[in-house]
């Protein structure tokens, strides 16, 4: 696993940062303190959130329900519907710059 995509899992010690990390978008530094704030993540901060890293399954420790609430929080600011059904929810997911740019590829529609 590369430092730079390291984070603490939901409760444990501050992310960890590096100097590879990449740097977000305003988009995506939006997006990200929507997900910190709507998932009620204590110790993560929205500018710690690797882009390109896996948003479920990796260190954020985010689950199947932290999903659908995100599809609330996103349904609420966006205006964007994360059908659960949907064939390209695994790729919109998969980290902050996917979902970023999901997002704004439906605003647009």
């Amino acid at each position: 696993m590369r430092n730079d995509t390291l984070r603490a899992p939901r409760g444990g010690a501050a992310p960890f940062r590096t100097h590879l990390m990449n740097t977000q978008t305003p988009a995506e530094r939006e997006l990200a303190e929507l997900i910190v704030d709507s998932l009620n993540l204590p110790n993560a901060q929205a500018a710690d959130i690797v882009p390109e890293a896996a948003l479920f399954g990796g260190e954020l420790g985010l689950d199947s329900i932290d999903a659908l609430e995100l599809s609330l929080a996103i349904s609420k600011r966006y205006g964007v519907s994360l059908r659960s059904d949907a064939g390209d929810n695994k790729h919109a997911f998969s980290s902050l710059r996917a979902l970023a740019a999901h997002i704004q590829q439906h605003r647009a529609q």
